[in-house]
């Protein structure tokens, strides 16, 4: 039987390349993307949901498949107020979580960062650190959360200072051997890969997974 897929985060560089992979894959049938506006486009294969994310509840009853990718994420420059960035980094991955809990999905991925910790004095790791704790603790049985180092791609929009961070980091990646391979840039394509990899394998039983074993998983032949 075919599966069914939902994505959060679709417009975004990581669910955008996801959401091109799902959509040509045959295991499933049906993408379902909740998001605040329509992407124009798409096969028939998508159903587009349109509301406002930081009310999921509203989609409760749409709210069924077979997994859950969630890829939603802003910036402190795009989000410099901390309650709103808070309301998106955390409260959305969290109330998706418990959605899929509570309506049986058992698979859930979800996009973190790395230095990602709940217990950090620095309020961006810290929101990170919480949304994961708390989307472990909905018991989802097959929960794979990512943390990616900084993630090289082609954006639509235009982000001056990671760009130049991609620059300097590209510069120094020879640098990064052994231990600290897990702090060299990681492609969207890559992350997006390891996703639907996961998603598809029972073999993995980490939870965290960090960007060099990202870029492994990526790798991996799962047909």
């Amino acid at each position: 039987m075919k599966k069914t897929a939902i994505i959060l985060g679709a417009s975004g560089l990581t669910g955008g390349l996801l959401l091109k992979k799902l959509l040509i894959d045959d295991r499933y049938d049906t993408i379902k993307l909740f998001s605040r506006s329509r992407i124009e486009g798409l096969s028939s294969k998508a159903q587009q949901f349109i509301g406002n994310l930081l009310d999921l509840e509203q989609f409760r009853k749409e709210f069924t498949a077979d997994e859950v990718y969630c890829c939603i994420g802003t910036t402190a420059k795009k989000t410099p107020d901390k309650k709103r960035y808070k309301d998106i980094d955390y409260g959305i991955p969290v109330a998706a979580a418990k959605l899929a809990k509570e309506n049986g999905i058992p698979t859930y991925l979800v996009v973190s960062a790395m230095g990602a910790n709940k217990k950090s004095n620095v309020f961006y790791n810290r929101t990170k650190g919480e949304m994961e704790q708390d989307v472990v603790n909905q018991g989802i049985p097959h929960t794979s959360i990512l943390r990616p180092s900084l993630i090289g791609g082609e954006r639509d929009e235009q982000r001056t200072l990671e760009k130049i961070g991609l620059i300097v980091f590209k510069a120094i990646q020879p640098l990064f051997i052994g231990p600290l391979r897990k702090y060299r840039i990681i492609n969207a394509e890559s992350i997006a890969q390891a996703m639907l990899n996961l998603a598809n394998t029972t073999s993995n039983t980490d939870v965290i997974i960090t960007s060099n074993d990202i870029e492994q998983l990526a790798k991996r032949n799962l047909n």
